[in-house]
């Protein structure tokens, strides 16, 4: 079983654009979920992206603004979004997240963790080292969301451990969960055609089972000010302001 970073680096990130179809559309639904953040009116500093990749919610923060920090372990998708930055204000940073402090010159406004990031980490105690590290950082009043999917209070079963991912002529990918106490180990099965005959590759890779409650209670102890909810993609949402 591949860590979270191989298994980007070798099996997801070449496809990731892929997978997510509509680029535009993937792109337009990361704007939106930004605008629907209380971000600071003006002046508007520094931003931290947490797992930025080809920066679905890099760009729109920084078309509003923001001198974005992206930080992600792939670097075929911090590669992407550097080249569709062009002039905004971005640095790619190719680093673990628990490591975003030693790239800031001064307190965030900002941090944003989006798209199933936290679940990548190795172990809750990770998840609490991060979640400190965004508390001792923000400005005050300064806002950290995340959004991931809630893999602890719910358990597919059956055939519904079977998700379909995308599929067109030429590259067919599915997700199989397999669930354990405190992970679920997703498996990526991918079928590409070469030459007219199907070839497939299997890469595997655990996932946190990270309860909403969990990490919103541990976002109060810290003392921000929490509300969790959900996107309409099913993932939880969790936005916290610093008091």
């Amino acid at each position: 079983m591949a860590t979270s970073e191989t298994h980007y680096k070798t099996h997801l990130g070449p496809i990731y654009s892929w997978m997510l179809g509509d680029l535009d559309a993937a792109f337009g639904r990361a704007a939106a979920e930004i605008d629907d953040l209380p971000l600071p009116d003006s002046p508007r500093g520094v931003a931290v992206d947490l797992g930025a990749g080809l920066g679905l919610h890099t760009l729109p923060l920084a078309k509003r603004g923001f001198r974005v920090v992206a930080i992600d372990n792939c670097r075929k998708l911090l590669d992407e979004l550097q080249a569709r930055s062009g002039s905004l204000p971005v640095a790619t940073h190719h680093a673990d997240l628990l490591e975003f402090r030693a790239f800031l010159t001064g307190e965030p406004q900002v941090i944003v963790c989006m798209g199933d990031t936290l679940t990548h980490l190795p172990a809750l105690a990770a998840v609490e080292s991060l979640l400190r590290a965004v508390a001792e950082s923000l400005a005050r009043g300064g806002v950290f969301a995340a959004t991931f999917r809630d893999y602890a209070t719910r358990t597919l079963e059956g055939e519904q451990r079977f998700i379909p991912v995308r599929a067109d002529d030429a590259r067919i990918m599915t997700c199989f969960l397999e669930y354990q106490d405190h992970q679920v180990i997703v498996h990526d099965l991918v079928h590409e055609k070469e030459n007219g005959r199907w070839r497939q590759s299997i890469s595997s890779y655990p996932k946190l089972r990270l309860a909403p409650d969990w990490a919103a209670t541990r976002l109060a102890d810290l003392g921000f000010s929490v509300k969790r909810d959900s996107t309409q993609n099913g993932m939880a949402r969790i936005v916290a302001t610093k008091s």
